[in-house]
């Protein structure tokens, strides 16, 4: 569906990256804290920070509590995907085709990435889908 190399990110309860190369070979991933999860273990940790919900500030400099936590979350994890793009990259010495992600978050954090996602939330289905088509009889 994508062409390779293909890096695939699932924001769910932890961040994953499953990483395709430019010969379809499955070469490994990632498993990261998930945007949720770290931000309510920021809040539940720190007495002084309130539980938020996730809404990107106007600004990537917060003026307020709520705004940098935002800032912090929203930014920060467009900014640590930009970021493993590149690192995956470069180990795989050539440039990603295509960047897909699924999850319920990503459509949050996508947005302000620098570099191309496409945003794929029926992913899991089109793979059972693809897995039920090769295994009929």
């Amino acid at each position: 569906r994508y062409p390779k190399p293909l890096l695939v990110f699932d924001f769910g309860t932890a961040t994953t990256l499953s990483v395709i190369d430019g010969k379809g070979a499955y070469r490994g991933g990632m498993i990261m804290p998930g945007l949720r999860l770290a931000v309510e273990a920021l809040s539940d940790r720190a007495a002084q920070l309130p539980h938020i919900d996730l809404e990107a500030p106007g600004r990537i400099i917060g003026t307020n509590t709520v705004d940098c936590m935002n800032s912090g979350a929203i930014y920060g994890s467009a900014a640590m995907l930009d970021g493993v793009i590149e690192r995956v990259e470069a180990e795989l010495e050539e440039p990603a085709a295509a960047v897909v992600a699924t999850g319920g978050l990503i459509s949050k954090v996508a947005p302000y990435c620098r570099h191309k996602i496409t945003i794929e939330d029926d992913l899991m289905l089109w793979g059972l889908k693809i897995i039920y088509e090769k295994n009929k009889g």
